[in-house]
């Protein structure tokens, strides 16, 4: 960082009231300074973003920096003392790029600690030393020669971990006990003594510092529309002047040696396009365009974003960018109605009557995947899949979803196709995993019932057993469309669904070669996208780019469905019991669910074969 707010301007900061705070401070910054002028706290956990750019003045050319000189420079910019602390780079003082402060600091550490290069490493003889210097401060005899220090203990996680007592090294034990002592001492609540905790994901700090009352967490989140803005346009002028400005990240160039940025795309637009990613992701998607010596262009910011979101969830969700609309699908008129409302809904930006999400259950082979991923072509919206983001180590699996969930806030709106989801999203029950799947549910239960993001994060749950997923998920105001899914129910739908797969797979066929179908309720898609497939391959084996009808007929002769009747009758009925509109149902089945009981025998009939499966 070469260039910094001077550090008078922000003498206000945690000592004076908050409405004085500069106004350029990010709210997270005056959460911190709320939870201190209030007395009740002088340790906090900062957690979420804590990697990125932040903002060091309301002036354009004002530069960015990281969290730890945002701090020393900004937050606690007029206090004596400011000491960073991580296990590869041990401790030592930080003033904000003042270098009068970091004398006078160094000086007064110096004689109460001896010479910085002294100073040890592990952090068991750090923490031990900086106790004795707060001690020492406490037992001034005169208050005017108290020192203000500020403490920031970065990647706090390896500090305090996450995990059982029984399961800490004695080393952390006595961090953990060291950093709740000074969290509940009242005398350093009463002086000017601040402690700050720094980790990625809060989920892998110990639950006995986090949750302690004595101690604040505050979660530092991606960059808002504004924010991003003001970056792009930072980073425009630095491109312009052929300046490096105070972010050594940014390698910028004249507009002579490169296109400069918002070539093609204005700051305001960037800032539109580029929700999800963190302002350093921002920075290295506009370097790589600017090293190019090409502008931003949209269809290549969009293919730079997507890498960058996947890399910054650590490859735990997937983007899909569907090639198809709800016009693909087959059959199923109600249903594609209904998406096709919702899609307008959110097209017009009408997210309040927009439903939190759909439960697309059925049979294997019915299509969930295919709807869903046509439904996010027809929204015109990012549309991603959860991957398995579980881990076998303590804590690290609520750690992935916390960074997932981060991600999906800032960039609704947004599709989030969960396949398998009665398996992946876990339930209450915590035998067997130390609680990671009840904890895990929690987390998911509540996002999902978190109206604020109504219309901006859609849920599609995907999967063929529905009664197996907690009922918590699939209540109303979370996934509150239930759709069914069936097999092609007459042999139209079975003609339609062979020229949908063929368009789908790009093969050529026209609808009068299809020969005399009559296997309708038995063929899933997925069958007869196979027949669809096998047909082709005789057709290229003959020489032919173009199916005739003696391709489907021998692919359609040999093949042979799966025999799993009680399996798929099962998931059948428990598609029909899940159903919320009556109009999702072929007409067999409304009748038969609209008859006197006949809820009530449907039930007994599913009942009564998962009591066979069982046997």
């Amino acid at each position: 960082m070469t260039q910094n707010a001077p550090v008078s301007s922000c003498d206000s900061s945690l000592v004076a009231h908050r409405f004085d705070l500069p106004s350029f401070f990010p709210a997270w910054a005056r959460s911190l300074a709320e939870a201190y002028f209030s007395g009740t706290t002088c340790l906090f956990v900062l957690h979420g973003n804590v990697h990125d750019l932040i903002p060091l003045s309301n002036d354009e050319n004002g530069g960015y920096c990281g969290l730890p000189e945002f701090l020393a420079a900004q937050v606690f910019g007029s206090w004596h003392l400011v000491l960073h602390y991580d296990l590869g780079q041990g401790l030592r003082p930080m003033s904000g790029g003042d270098p009068d402060r970091l004398k006078e600091m160094v000086q007064y550490l110096t004689v109460r600690m001896g010479e910085p290069a002294s100073w040890p490493r592990d952090p068991d003889k750090v923490l031990l030393l900086l106790d004795a210097l707060i001690e020492r401060n406490l037992l001034e005899d005169d208050p005017g020669r108290r020192k203000k220090i500020a403490v920031v203990l970065d990647y706090a996680q390896y500090l305090a971990p996450a995990g059982d007592l029984g399961a800490l090294a004695r080393g952390q034990g006595t961090n953990l006990v060291r950093m709740l002592s000074w969290a509940q001492n009242p005398y350093i609540k009463r002086i000017n003594v601040a402690f700050i905790l720094v980790a990625d994901k809060l989920s892998e700090v110990n639950d006995r510092l986090v949750q302690s009352p004595h101690v604040a967490a505050i979660e530092i989140p991606l960059p808002d529309i504004a924010t991003r803005e003001a970056f792009a346009r930072w980073a425009a002028g630095q491109a312009d002047a052929g300046k490096s400005g105070s972010l050594p990240a940014v390698e910028a160039q004249s507009s002579t040696s490169g296109s400069p940025v918002g070539q093609d795309m204005s700051p305001a637009e960037l800032a539109a396009l580029s929700n999800g990613l963190s302002l350093v992701n921002l920075n290295v998607v506009l370097s790589q365009a600017r090293h190019a010596k090409r502008g931003v262009d949209p269809a290549r910011f969009k293919q730079l974003k997507k890498t960058m979101i996947e890399r910054q969830c650590q490859g735990l969700v997937e983007f899909v960018e569907p090639p198809h609309t709800l016009d693909l699908v087959t059959g199923q008129a109600a249903a594609k109605q209904r998406l096709r409302d919702d899609a307008d809904l959110i097209l017009h930006n009408r997210l309040e009557a927009a439903p939190m999400g759909y439960l697309l259950s059925g049979p294997v082979g019915t299509g969930k995947t295919f709807l869903a991923e046509c439904y996010a072509g027809s929204v015109g919206i990012p549309c991603l899949k959860l991957r398995n983001f579980r881990s076998k180590y303590v804590g690290e699996t609520e750690g992935n979803l916390e960074n997932v969930l981060t991600v999906l806030r800032s960039l609704g709106p947004v599709v989030v196709i969960i396949d398998e989801a009665d398996a992946a999203l876990g339930n209450r029950s915590a035998e067997g995993d130390s609680g990671t799947s009840s904890r895990v549910f929690s987390m998911i239960a509540s996002q999902m019932g978190d109206t604020r993001y109504r219309g901006k994060i859609v849920w599609m749950l995907l999967t063929c057993r529905p009664d197996l997923l907690p009922i918590d998920l699939k209540r109303q105001g979370r996934a509150e469309v239930h759709i069914p899914m069936f097999y092609p129910q007459d042999e139209a739908e079975v003609r339609e669904m062979f020229l949908a797969m063929a368009r789908k797979n790009k093969v050529a066929l026209r609808p009068e070669t299809l020969p005399p179908i009559a296997t309708q309720g038995q063929l899933s898609g997925a069958d007869i996208e196979s027949i669809v497939l096998t047909a082709r391959r005789k057709a290229l084996g003959a020489g032919r780019t173009e199916l005739a009808q003696t391709d489907v007929q021998e692919a359609f002769t040999e093949f042979i469905p799966s025999a799993h009747g009680l399996e798929k009758e099962l998931q059948e009925l428990a598609a029909v019991l899940e159903c919320t509109q009556l109009t999702f149902l072929p007409p067999k089945w409304r009748q038969r669910v609209g008859e006197p009981g006949g809820r009530a025998q449907l039930q007994e009939r599913m009942m009564a074969i998962r009591s066979l499966l069982k046997d």
